[in-house]
C-alpha cells in the first residue's frame, strides 16, 4: 500500500502490506508455518541465492508472515524498509551490526532500559564495539563525544523508565554534522505517537514485545530503515560501501541505493545472526497492530488521569510523566509526541525503597512483571529488576532510582486503577517492611517462611527459583512434598524464602 491514494494511519495499521492470500482467498495474513520454500527450478534457486531475485529461501531469512508485518511496521514509520527478529534487544545488535566494527563506537543516552545499557555497557565489548553515555539534554556534551571512530548515536524517544521525550531532531542535526545514522528505539512512543524519521532520524528499532503487540503474548523486534542515509558518502561503512566477499563482491548500496541496508538486514544479518522472528509471533503481532491507535489513546487518556492523580498525592514525592505541565518535558511533547506521552512513567514513593516494595506487592489490578505497553496495567520496581545490573548513579541517570517504581498503564477503567494505587499507597505507608532478601538464595542457608521447616540442605552451589512447586531438584521436591499442605492456599507472591 506504499503506491497510490494516500491512506490514514488507521487504515494502514490494518492494511498495510496484508493481502487477501492468493492460494485460498483468506483474508487474515495466514501463518506460513515452513522452514523451506520449493524452487521453481535450479536456475531460480541460484538468482535467490545470489541476490539476484526477491523470493522466500529458508524461514530463518525470510517468511510470508513475517514479510507482511515487516512491510507493514515500515509503513507505519514512514521507512522503506524493515527487517524484523527474535526480540527488542536483537534488534539493537542488528541494528548496529552493518555499521560497527573493531575499536569503532555509538554515543548513547543515558537515558535508556537498563537491559538496553547493560548491552552496551558490556555486552558489544566482546565485538570490540565501546559506548559512550551522554546525558541528551546538553547538546555540546553530545558533539563532543563523537569522534573519528563513532559510527551511529543511539536513543530512545520516549524513555524507559521515566518517560522522558527526547529532543530527536536537535539529536540528529549532530549525527548528520558527524556523518553517522541516528538510532531511534521507538518501542515506548509507537509509530501512533511518534515518527523518528520525519524528525531525522536514519534507523528506528522496536521492541513489537511492546505496545505494538499489546498482549504479552510473543517477544519480537524490528528495524526500519528511513532509506535516506548516503552509505557511500564516505569510508565508515564498508559493509554497505564495499564488495561483500560472501557475495562475490556486490556492494550493498551501489546495488540496492536505498534498500541497501534492509537488504543486508536479511542476507547478511539474519543469516549470520539467526535472530529470526517465527511467524507465530508475526501473526500475534499483526493482530496487535491492527487497534495500535485506539489502544494508544486509551493508554495515553489513563496515564494522563493516573499522572494528575498522583501529582497531588502527599504520599509521592515525584512523578516523571512528561504530559503534566509540571514536567520540563511538556513543551517537547507537542513538538516531538504531538498526540501524547505515552504511558509509560515513574513515581518516587515517600519511603524510599521499603515503601516501593510494599507498594508493588500491594497492587491487586497492576500486574508485577518485568514487561510493559501491555493492555494490562502492569509495575516494577527497576532498581531491584530491570536496572539491577547498572550503578546506582547510572540508576539515577537513567530515572530508576531505588525510591522509584515504574508504571505502565494499561486499558483498564483509570477509577479502578486509581483506586488501586490508593489502596496500595496507603498499605505502603502504613504496614512495617518485611526483613525479606529477595535476592536469589542457597537452600542450606535458607527456609520456607510459611511453614518454618528447614528444607533439606543441598548442593550449595545449587541456585533455585524462590516457588519450590517450580523447582526441578529432586531434593528440593521430596521437601515440597512434605510441605505441599503449607503451600495449598498460600497466594503464589507469597511463596518466597525468608532468612532463617
Amino acid at each position: 500500500m506504499t503506491d497510490g491514494p494516500t491512506y490514514g494511519f488507521d487504515t494502514l495499521q490494518i492494511h498495510a502490506g496484508a493481502r487477501p492470500d492468493p492460494a485460498t482467498g483468506a483474508r487474515q495474513t495466514p501463518i506460513y508455518q515452513t522452514t523451506a520454500y520449493v524452487f521453481r527450478d535450479a536456475d531460480h534457486a541460484a538468482a535467490l541465492f545470489n541476490l539476484q531475485e526477491v523470493g522466500f529461501i529458508y524461514s530463518r531469512l525470510t517468511n510470508p508472515t513475517v514479510a507482511v508485518l515487516q512491510e507493514r511496521i515500515a509503513t507505519l514509520e514512514g521507512g522503506v524498509g524493515a527487517v524484523c527478529c527474535s526480540s527488542g534487544h536483537a534488534a539493537q545488535i542488528m541494528a548496529l551490526f552493518p555499521l560497527m566494527g573493531p575499536g569503532k563506537n555509538i554515543i548513547a543516552s543515558t537515558r535508556l532500559y537498563g537491559g538496553t545499557v547493560t548491552q552496551f555497557s558490556h555486552t558489544i565489548k566482546r565485538f570490540g564495539w565501546e559506548c559512550t553515555f551522554v546525558d541528551f539534554d546538553d547538546l555540546d556534551a553530545v558533539r563532543a563525544a563523537v569522534d573519528d571512530n563513532t559510527r551511529a548515536i543511539f536513543g530512545e524517544a520516549i524513555a524507559n523508565p521515566g518517560g522522558y521525550i527526547m529532543d530527536v531532531r536537535a539529536i540528529a542535526d549532530i549525527a548528520d554534522e558527524a556523518g553517522v545514522p541516528l538510532i531511534i528505539d521507538n518501542t515506548t512512543a509507537t509509530p501512533y505517537l511518534c515518527r523518528p524519521i520525519e524528525h531525522g532520524a536514519t534507523l528506528v528499532v522496536h521492541s513489537t514485545t511492546k505496545y505494538l503487540t499489546g498482549n504479552g503474548t510473543v517477544t519480537g523486534g524490528c528495524i526500519v530503515d528511513s532509506g535516506t542515509f548516503d552509505w557511500s558518502a564516505n569510508d565508515k561503512f564498508p559493509s554497505l560501501s564495499q564488495p561483500e566477499p560472501a557475495y562475490h563482491g556486490l556492494k550493498f548500496h551501489e546495488t540496492f541505493g536505498t534498500l541497501a541496508y534492509t537488504f543486508h538486514g536479511i542476507a547478511i544479518g539474519l543469516r549470520d545472526l539467526g535472530m529470526t522472528m517465527n511467524p507465530q509471533a508475526a501473526h500475534y503481532t499483526l493482530m496487535g497492530t491492527e487497534t495500535l491507535s485506539l489502544r494508544m489513546e486509551r493508554h495515553v487518556a489513563n496515564a494522563k488521569k493516573i499522572a494528575q492523580w498522583l501529582e497531588t498525592d502527599d504520599r509521592i514525592d515525584q512523578v516523571t510523566y512528561a504530559g503534566l505541565k509540571s514536567s520540563p518535558y511538556f513543551d517537547r511533547v507537542a513538538k516531538v509526541c504531538p498526540k501524547g506521552a505515552g504511558a509509560l512513567f515513574t513515581i518516587a514513593v515517600k519511603g524510599g525503597y521499603e515503601a516501593c516494595v510494599k507498594l508493588v506487592e500491594a497492587l491487586e489490578i497492576f500486574s508485577h512483571v518485568a514487561n510493559l505497553g501491555d493492555t494490562r496495567s502492569l509495575v516494577i520496581h527497576s532498581a531491584s529488576t530491570t536496572h539491577r545490573q547498572l550503578s546506582i548513579e547510572q540508576q539515577v541517570a537513567a530515572g530508576a532510582g531505588p525510591n522509584v517504581v515504574r508504571l505502565s498503564i494499561g486499558t483498564e477503567d483509570p477509577d479502578d486503577l486509581i483506586a488501586d494505587l490508593d489502596q496500595a499507597l496507603s498499605k505502603a505507608a502504613l504496614e512495617p517492611a518485611k526483613k525479606v532478601n529477595r535476592t536469589r538464595r542457597r537452600i542450606g542457608e535458607w527456609r520456607i517462611c510459611m511453614s518454618s521447616s528447614v528444607l533439606p540442605r543441598v548442593n550449595p552451589g545449587i541456585w533455585v527459583n524462590y516457588n519450590p512447586i517450580m523447582c526441578l531438584c529432586p531434593t528440593l521436591r521430596a521437601a515440597e512434598r512434605t510441605e505441599r499442605r503449607a503451600f495449598h492456599h498460600i497466594p503464589a507472591r507469597e511463596r518466597f524464602f525468608a532468612h532463617e
